[in-house]
């Protein structure tokens, strides 16, 4: 079986939460959790499949007296990492009611640093479910990865995550 990984960032907070339902709905052993702080992005290329968890919205983004979080660093040396023929899908948190105008950007930030390194691209989700005004991650009627709103819609994130795991087993081809 290939090797699966789900990088991750920040911990304790939803992100958090979501990646290990994620792994959970994968099956225990099937995947291995990494959370990106302190971690070499070369890391990475360990992995056959690859799974991202990120936030879109934290207070680095807002507040200058925070230094730069968990991704800031960690993808700061992904230029380095060859991502060649794997597999990669993205998760992001956002808030679709207070910032519906950015809602889940991470996932056009991730899939724009990570195709060009050669990654395979998987996991897009409809917007069916979703209202929001514009989102960076939203290209040719498709989510780049699964939108999760745990601000607004928490009761939604359980069958969210199973019907995209149950996806990517098959895009994955577990």
């Amino acid at each position: 079986m290939a090797k699966t990984g789900i990088f991750y960032g920040p911990e304790k907070g939803s992100v958090d939460r979501v990646a290990h339902m994620v792994a959970k709905e994968f099956g225990e052993g099937n995947v291995d959790l990494i959370s990106v702080k302190g971690k070499d992005p070369k890391l990475m290329e360990n992995y056959d499949k690859i799974i991202i968890g990120v936030s879109t919205l934290g207070m680095s983004n807002w507040n200058s007296e925070v230094g730069e979080n968990d991704w800031d660093t960690f993808s700061s040396g992904l230029d380095k990492v060859n991502l060649q023929g794997k597999d990669v899908a993205v998760v992001s948190l956002g808030d679709q009611v207070t910032y519906p105008e950015h809602f889940v950007d991470a996932l056009g930030w991730m899939y724009d640093k990570l195709k060009p390194l050669g990654a395979n691209m998987v996991g897009f989700v409809d917007a069916e479910g979703y209202e929001f005004e514009d989102s960076e991650g939203f290209r040719d009627g498709k989510f780049l990865g699964l939108p999760v709103d745990e601000d607004t819609e928490p009761e939604r994130t359980e069958e969210r995550v199973s019907s995209w795991v149950k996806m990517l087993k098959n895009d994955f081809g577990f």
